[in-house]
C-alpha cells in the first residue's frame, strides 16, 4: 500500500507538471504578447522611449524575454566609460557581443542602446518552474540586498505573544515556525510558492497574495510591538519581513529591520469566501440528496419516488442561469438581497441565496445516483439470500444494501470538499460574490498570465489529489476494496 501511495503521488506530480507546462506554453507562445497591455492604463499614457522601456521591462518581469539597457550592455565593453558615452567602437563591440548571444540589439529615439533576448519554450518553462519554490534561509538578506548582518542564523525565542517560535536573523521572514489560534495552529514561513506577480490587475502583487489576502477594510486592533509601544494597527507581526530602511514610525515599533508586515482585513479572502459557501452548500446537498435518494429507492414507483423524479427532471431541464435568477426573485420576495455587496460580508442574509442555490443545484445528480445504487444493490443475489435467511427488510437495508451502495458515493466526497475552493462561476457572478469562481475566466479575459497559471496549478492539484483521496476513502469505508493487486494476480 505504501508503494502504491508513493507511485500514485509521483504520477500526480507529473500530471500536474504537464498540465501547468502546457498552459504556460500556450499563454506565452500562442497569444500575441502585446495583447497583455490592452488593459494597462499606464501603457496607454506613455510615448516614445518611455513606452519602449516600459514594454520591455514588463515583458522581462513576466518572463517573455531578457531585457538589457545600454548601461548593462556596456559592462562587457573593454572601456565601460567610453561605451556609456556612446563611443562608436565600444558600441559596436558590445552590439556584436550581444548579437552573438542571440539578443536583438536596437537603438532608442535618444540614441541609447537596448537589447532583448526572446526565451525559447524550454527556457520559459525552466525560468518559471525554477522560481516556483522559494526556500527562506539565513543568507537571504545578504544575497538580495547586499547587507551583511551580524549573528545570522536560526534561534529559538518568544514571539510578541510570548509564545515559543523558531526565528532567524538574515532570512526574509523573522518568524520561521510559529503558533497561533488559527487553524492549523502551527505555521511556517520557510517554504513559499512564487507564481509571479499579477498583471495588469493588482499589478505588482504576488498572485497567491491576491487570492489569499483578506478583502475590504483593514482590521485594526491594539498591538504591543517589540519596543513595548502599543498602537492601533492592522499588522500581522508573524509575517514580519526584512526591510532595508526604516522610517520614524517603524523605529518606534521594531527593534530591528524586520518591520515589513502583512495586514489583517475585516472580510475573508476570495479563497475563504468560496470555501465557506462551498462547504455549507455541500452539507445542504448531501443532507437533502442522500436521504431523498434512499427514500426514493425504498418507495420505488410510489408517491415519494414519483415526487423525487419530478424534482430531478425539473432541475435537470432548467438551465442553471434560469434557476439562479428564479431563486433570486424568490429571495427578493422574502426580503433577501439581489446581490452580495448590498448588505456585505457581515450580514448573514448576503449568504443565504447563493449557498442555497449552490446546494440545490447539485442535489438532482446525487439523488439519481443514490437511488440507482440502492436499487442495483436491492436486486443483487446476496440481498435475496439475506431475505431467504429470514432477515427483516430493515436489517437487509441497513446491514447490506446501504453499506454497499454508499461506497461509490463516498468516493466523490473528497472531491466535493476539496474543490469548494474553486468556487462557482455562475452563482458568484450572478450575486457578485467576491470569491474564486470568477477569477479564472476574468484572468483569461484580461491576459493575466501569472494568475491563470496560478489558478490552473491550484485547480489541477486539487482535482488530482481529490481523486486520490476518494480512492483511499473507499478502502476505509470498505476494507474489501484493494487498490493494489497481490502477487500472482
Amino acid at each position: 500500500m505504501k508503494r502504491y501511495i508513493l507511485v500514485r503521488l509521483l504520477k500526480s506530480i507529473v500530471s500536474i507538471f504537464l498540465v501547468v507546462s502546457i498552459v504556460t506554453l500556450m499563454l506565452f507562445t500562442l497569444i500575441p504578447r502585446m495583447n497583455i497591455f490592452e488593459k494597462d492604463g499606464a501603457y496607454k499614457k506613455l510615448n516614445g522611449d518611455a513606452k519602449t522601456s516600459y514594454v520591455y521591462t514588463k515583458l522581462d518581469e513576466l518572463g517573455y524575454l531578457d531585457f538589457v539597457r545600454q548601461s548593462e550592455m556596456c559592462a562587457l565593453a573593454s572601456d565601460v566609460t567610453a561605451c556609456n558615452n556612446n563611443d562608436a567602437d565600444q558600441i559596436a563591440e558590445v552590439t556584436k557581443l550581444y548579437e552573438e548571444k542571440g539578443y536583438n540589439v536596437k537603438t532608442m529615439l535618444n540614441g541609447t542602446l537596448y537589447g532583448y533576448y526572446d526565451y525559447k519554450p524550454f527556457e520559459i518553462l525552466w525560468n518559471y518552474f525554477s522560481k516556483v519554490i522559494v526556500v527562506d534561509n539565513p543568507d537571504f538578506v545578504k544575497n538580495t540586498y547586499g547587507v551583511e548582518l551580524e549573528n545570522t542564523g536560526y534561534y529559538f525565542g518568544l514571539d510578541y505573544n510570548n509564545i515559543p517560535a523558531l526565528m532567524c536573523n538574515g532570512s526574509q521572514y523573522k518568524y520561521q515556525i510559529y503558533f497561533d489560534a488559527s487553524f492549523p495552529f502551527i505555521h511556517q514561513n520557510i517554504i513559499h510558492f512564487n507564481f509571479g506577480k499579477s498583471y495588469p490587475t493588482k499589478a505588482g502583487m504576488n498572485t497567491l497574495d491576491v487570492i489569499g489576502f483578506g478583502q475590504g477594510e483593514l482590521k485594526s486592533k491594539d498591538v504591543t510591538f517589540e519596543t513595548g509601544q502599543t498602537f492601533k494597527s492592522p499588522v500581522n507581526l508573524h509575517t514580519a519581513k526584512y526591510k532595508v530602511s526604516l522610517d520614524g514610525l517603524d523605529s518606534k515599533k521594531f527593534n530591528d529591520n524586520y518591520a515589513d508586515c502583512d495586514s489583517y482585513y475585516q472580510a475573508p479572502s476570495m479563497v475563504n469566501m468560496s470555501y465557506l459557501m462551498g462547504i455549507i452548500s455541500i452539507i445542504i446537498t448531501y443532507g437533502l440528496a442522500i436521504p431523498a435518494g434512499i427514500l426514493m429507492s425504498r418507495k420505488k414507483d410510489k408517491l415519494a419516488d414519483k415526487i423525487g423524479l419530478v424534482y430531478i427532471n425539473i432541475l435537470n431541464s432548467i438551465p442553471s442561469l434560469a434557476f439562479i435568477f428564479f431563486m433570486r426573485q424568490i429571495g427578493l420576495m422574502i426580503g433577501l438581497p439581489a446581490s452580495f455587496p448590498q448588505l456585505g460580508y457581515f450580514d448573514i442574509r448576503s449568504y443565504i441565496m447563493p449557498i442555497l442555490i449552490l446546494g440545490l443545484m447539485s442535489t438532482p445528480s446525487l439523488m439519481t445516483w443514490t437511488r440507482r445504487y440502492m436499487l442495483d444493490q436491492a436486486n443483487s443475489d446476496y440481498v435475496k439470500f439475506a431475505k431467504a435467511k429470514g432477515l427483516s427488510e430493515k436489517e437487509v437495508f441497513n446491514k447490506h444494501i446501504l453499506k454497499n451502495a454508499i461506497i461509490p458515493i463516498v468516493n466523490g466526497i473528497p472531491a466535493s470538499i476539496i474543490l469548494c475552493i474553486s468556487g462557482a462561476f455562475i452563482t458568484e457572478s450572478a450575486f457578485s460574490v467576491p470569491g474564486m469562481g470568477k477569477m479564472l475566466p476574468d484572468s483569461i479575459k484580461l491576459l493575466n498570465n501569472n494568475m491563470v497559471i496560478t489558478l490552473v496549478f491550484i485547480f489541477t492539484t486539487l482535482s488530482v489529489l481529490s481523486v486520490f483521496a476518494g480512492d483511499l476513502l473507499m478502502t476505509v469505508v470498505d476494507p474489501r476494496i484493494q487498490l493494489t493487486s497481490k502477487k500472482g494476480e
